[in-house]
């Protein structure tokens, strides 16, 4: 592939919708943390825990992604995390994001839900301010939990949606995949459906096509995020593309979890070229070895993708966004003056 390819989507506008905060962790901030709240931890240095970072599946993946999370105990905390995100986000060229984050990680740990929100809010306000980066907050349930604890976890969010309203607008539902299918969530989402909030949920990165219907059927969610495996069904994947159901793609991700044993593997060109609204995205970017740019980089190269590809997957992330639409609008123009200039 071309280097001056490579730089112009490197330099390009564009929208990040599938990054969960907490997986923004890098291991130098964790030990920061650590040592401010005076969290003894695992691991005895920076090297040893990064080290660590060698997964074999997903499961493998969420002990560690919950065990950094437990240096997260006050609102500063989850500002100085999102702060950090948001500054190498703006550096990438990402002009819009939609972060996800765990409640109930720090909840069951006595973090109060609203100091886990003020904190993410704050930071992504700041950010607003700074670099003009705009953003929305979406509460995920974690999965292997009961939904009963979704419901209590979304009842005691229910004054937070009125409070930061502008910004947290969605929930979704992420965690382990494997015997965990999206219709255990139906009343939860339900709930969160007739209150006019946006749904989105994790299907089809280990789980099975029939997680996508689920999500799209019974759940009724707006975006699938991964949706990789939706290629095994054909049906499916006509019925994304005819009905613009965007997917949020995480290639370092797949890669690192082992969804696909190598990116040339990966179905992302196949499901563009079948009109699917496929995004690329970062997922836990501290955890899977790269921010957006660098998911860019590596599915371009692996896939030998073209300029109309790479065009049509930034304008994807835009078109995906939860965002109004003079908003909407006005980043695709900035897309499109950069990317025809």
């Amino acid at each position: 592939m071309e280097q001056a390819l490579l730089n112009k989507i490197l330099r390009a506008p564009k929208a990040e919708l599938h990054m969960h905060i907490e997986g923004s962790l890098e291991p130098e901030q964790i030990f920061a943390l650590a040592e401010r709240n005076k969290v003894k931890l695992t691991y005895d240095t920076v090297e040893a825990l990064r080290k660590a970072y060698a997964f074999k599946d997903l499961q493998s993946f969420l002990d560690i992604y919950y065990a950094g999370a437990s240096v997260l105990l006050k609102a500063e905390d989850f500002y100085d995390m999102t702060r950090a995100y948001m500054d190498r986000a703006a550096a990438d060229h990402v002009i819009h994001t939609e972060l996800f984050f765990d409640p109930q990680t720090h909840t069951e740990r006595g973090v109060p839900i609203e100091a886990v929100v003020e904190g993410i809010e704050a930071g992504m306000a700041d950010a607003e301010r700074r670099h003009g980066l705009t953003s929305k907050l979406i509460l995920c349930f974690l999965r292997h939990l009961p939904e009963d604890h979704a419901l209590q976890t979304y009842e005691s969010a229910l004054p937070l949606f009125e409070r930061y309203g502008d910004r947290l607008i969605g929930v979704g539902l992420d965690s382990s995949e494997r015997d965990f299918p999206p219709s255990n969530f139906a009343r939860v989402f339900g709930k969160a459906r007739d209150r006019g909030l946006r749904l989105v949920a994790h299907a089809g990165e280990e789980g099975p096509p029939a997680y996508i219907h689920e999500a799209l059927d019974i759940l009724r969610v707006e975006r699938i995020d991964h949706g990789v495996r939706s290629i095994e069904d054909a049906d499916l994947v006509k019925r994304l593309a005819d009905e613009r159901i965007a997917l949020t793609v995480c290639p370092l991700s797949n890669l690192k979890l082992m969804v696909f044993d190598d990116l040339r593997k990966h179905s992302l060109k196949v499901l563009l070229d079948a009109g699917v609204a496929v995004t690329v995205n970062s997922d836990d970017p501290a955890y899977f070895g790269g921010y957006v740019n660098d998911n860019f980089v590596a599915i371009a190269e692996a896939l030998d993708l073209g300029d109309r590809d790479l065009y049509t997957i930034a304008r994807n992330s835009l078109e995906a966004s939860f965002v109004d639409p003079v908003q909407r609008s006005a980043m695709i123009g900035k897309l499109d003056a950069y990317w025809h200039a």
